[in-house]
């Protein structure tokens, strides 16, 4: 089973320097690409009866190389894996807009969610170094695992921090599992309500430091865009960002990694997080909680484990209906934190009535 493997880089300034070019290659790639594409979409929409060939990564490729690298030298001082590699990304990106899946690419900005891919062979050569293609020894601050001739890897920056990441072949696990089946309700007060009982709390980071990311936001308006305290502050603030994501994700790991280790099978809503998102009201609290993140997560670390996860329909009434005598409810109101029954006068809370609920799902 692959999985993705991801660390922080140990950098000089030389490197460094390298691998912002390569950064500033594959944005100029993404925008060119981006530009040529939105433009053939405006000459098919007025023009229905003489229409463009909507064009592939390689068409798109094809033209990079012909059109853009003659005119731009610099292009040459960076792998061609990571222009290469971007056009397949907006291409990736366009078929989803297509579908409907997501919506239309934007243009990217400098300094924002850099990152590139690298394709060739990659080596480690010892256990706090390895060699990717064109750039050469990169050093890490963690202890490497088995590379068995990686292919390629992605190197990102968050905040002033580089990292790389790549898959690596990993053994599933057989765990004897304590309980076979239980329900796990998402919401916005808790995290994660079990049908066992537990109820997870949620990191919350993003309302913790809420205070403090207006204020350095606040100290950061009228510094002159580009100067030295604008780039120290914009670090600053995406220290902080960093951090947040980093609480999230830790609480989000361990959460799954319990469930994962520890039951057999597990039972979750399908939430339409985009369309909860939209009540402004909660979108917020819906967002710091990461929802879309735990069924991430919970998807591969099922086949990891060997446990089996069960996606209810988003339809299914888990909340509306009582986990004792099945009594549906006709209307149930987000105030209500406490599920009280009208037929067999049972009071439970609203969330671990839900998992009961969804525990029962599957039987």
């Amino acid at each position: 089973m692959l999985l993705g493997f991801k660390t922080e880089l140990k950098l000089n300034n030389n490197k460094r320097t390298v691998l912002l070019k390569h950064c500033g290659v594959a944005r100029h790639a993404w925008n060119w690409g981006l530009a040529l594409t939105g433009q053939i979409l405006e000459h098919n929409s007025t023009n229905p009866d003489n229409k463009l060939k909507f064009p592939t990564a390689i068409d798109l490729h094809k033209y990079l190389v012909a059109l853009v690298k003659p005119e731009n030298p610099w292009y040459y001082e960076c792998s061609k894996s990571a222009p290469q590699y971007s056009l397949r990304d907006l291409s990736t990106a366009w078929k989803r807009c297509f579908k409907k899946v997501s919506n239309q690419p934007r243009f990217k900005k400098k300094g924002k969610n850099d990152s590139f891919t690298l394709q060739g062979t990659c080596k480690k050569i010892d256990s706090f170094t390895i060699q990717v293609p064109k750039i050469g020894k990169l050093k890490t601050y963690e202890r490497l695992p088995f590379i068995d001739g990686g292919k390629s890897v992605t190197i990102s920056r968050q905040a002033d921090r580089w990292f790389i990441s790549f898959k690596i072949d990993t053994q599933r696990q057989n765990n004897n599992y304590t309980k076979e089946v239980v329900g796990v309700d998402l919401g916005v007060k808790t995290l994660a309500t079990l049908s066992t009982g537990e109820a997870i709390e949620g990191a919350k980071s993003y309302r913790k430091n809420k205070t403090k990311l207006s204020r350095l936001q606040w100290l950061n308006r009228n510094k002159i865009i580009g100067s030295n305290n604008w780039k120290k502050a914009q670090t600053k603030i995406a220290r902080l960002h960093r951090k947040i994501t980093n609480i999230r994700k830790d609480t989000i790991h361990k959460l799954t990694s319990l469930l994962a280790k520890n039951h057999g099978t597990i039972v979750i809503e399908d939430l339409n997080v985009s369309g909860m998102i939209k009540n402004h009201k909660l979108a917020g609290a819906i967002s710091d909680m990461g929802f879309y993140e735990v069924r991430r997560q919970l998807e591969y670390k099922c086949e990891l484990y060997g446990s089996k996860l069960v996606v209810v329909d988003r339809w299914f009434p888990s909340s509306k209906t009582c986990s004792n005598c099945g009594h549906k409810k006709e209307i149930l109101s987000l105030s209500e934190r406490v599920f009280d029954c009208e037929k067999c006068n049972l009071k439970i809370d609203r969330d671990l009535n839900a998992a009961i609920n969804l525990s029962k799902a599957v039987s």
